[in-house]
């Protein structure tokens, strides 16, 4: 299958989030042990050398922030992979941790992280203008804006709301940032639109587009010099090729399986309920080279479709054997779904910190 086209960005400062930087920090034993003291110091507040439910609390939120769900309490889906991550730290009980066992499980967590890194790298990027005025100059801008005006639904909408919706169509490599962020919208957008004073009852024409949004858009491209914005831009197309290689590989598929459902809660006889099951394919989803939980919704709709086949939410609790049976013919049946039908996603997000989750989980200082 053919890659999608990536970004070709000509200017700005660009920079690869690859996940080398976190398996330097944690292949370096002293370095990552004196990593390991601070952040455990951190939490540690009673400083009895052991850290709590309590005092994990912090650095669970702050793994899940770097897996980009929301805050804890918002999502019950996600919820239940907070109550997985702690109970990594802690083997589902209500016991103190100690300092070698916290190591262990940050370090499998950041592994984790700087293997999805590496499968689907982050790109961050220095939006300054530059791009957006080479665009405007071009001989393909006038073409590009005429298809897109023609593809625009705005009904009775004005001037304005044209313009808006323009600026939505174009992406990173034509220099814009994502313009839904309100951030952009607020400091970068509305202001262009006034300076240029478009009217809310301007005409609507196609000529009178392309003149009015030119002179928008070299108003934005001038903003954007004087006020930079840092974009974090990647791209992934999942067509199930992870998950065929993760099945043909016996010895990796059973032992992802063995340390998947190791950590799943089972009741006096040791079964599993079939509801864990959307929590197991999360902890699946980088070994089978899919997003975590909440982080395509396309990808969430192709497997709760298949959740759905298998009965997952029935209640029932089945031995080991047949929950991991059950996890198999559910990616199987993923697999199958996505080489049918690929789903590729282009995701820009303004960097409004100067640090992202994944470097403020490496900040000793930050929990």
């Amino acid at each position: 299958m053919e890659e999608p086209s990536k970004p070709v960005i000509k200017s700005g400062d660009v920079e690869v989030m690859d996940g080398s930087d976190i398996m330097e920090l944690v292949e370096n034993d002293k370095v990552f042990s004196n990593f390991v003291d601070h952040k455990f110091r951190d939490l540690d507040r009673d400083c009895d050398g052991h850290l709590s439910v309590k005092e994990l609390q912090p650095a669970v939120a702050d793994i899940g922030a770097a897996l980009g769900l929301p805050a804890q309490g918002t999502s019950a889906d996600s919820d239940h992979i907070y109550a997985e991550v702690l109970s990594e730290f802690t083997h589902g009980k209500d016991r103190k941790v100690s300092k070698t066992e916290f190591k262990k499980v940050l370090s499998d967590f950041l592994i984790g992280m700087a293997a999805g890194l590496k499968r689907d790298p982050i790109v961050i990027l220095r939006i300054d203008g530059e791009d957006l005025l080479e665009f405007i100059s071009s001989l393909g801008f006038e073409p590009e804006m005429i298809s897109i005006f023609s593809e625009l639904e705005v009904s009775n909408g004005s001037l304005t709301d044209y313009i808006n919706k323009a600026f939505e169509k174009l992406t990173v490599d034509k220099g814009m940032p994502p313009v839904l962020d309100s951030w952009v919208t607020s400091n970068i957008i509305v202001p262009a639109l006034e300076s240029c004073g478009v009217g809310q009852d301007q005409p609507v024409s196609q000529e009178t587009f392309l003149v009015e949004f030119k002179r928008v858009a070299e108003t934005v491209a001038q903003r954007l010099k004087d006020q930079p914005v840092i974009v974090a831009h990647s791209e992934n197309t999942f067509d199930g090729n992870g998950i065929r290689r993760l099945l043909s590989n016996k010895f990796e598929l059973d032992k992802t399986l063995d340390t998947t459902v190791k950590s799943m809660p089972k009741d006096t006889h040791g079964r599993i309920s079939k509801n864990c099951v959307r929590v197991a394919l999360d902890q699946l989803a980088s070994s089978a080279g899919l997003p975590p939980f909440g982080a395509v919704y396309q990808m969430d709709e192709v497997i709760s479709e298949s959740c759905k086949m298998f009965d997952v939410d029935d209640g029932k609790v089945v031995k080991e054997d047949e929950f991991k049976k059950i996890l198999t013919e559910i990616l199987g049946s993923i697999m199958l779904q996505l080489e049918g039908n690929p789903i590729s996603v282009s995701t820009n997000s303004v960097v409004h910190e100067p640090l992202t989750s994944t470097s403020t989980l490496l900040q000793p200082s930050s929990m």
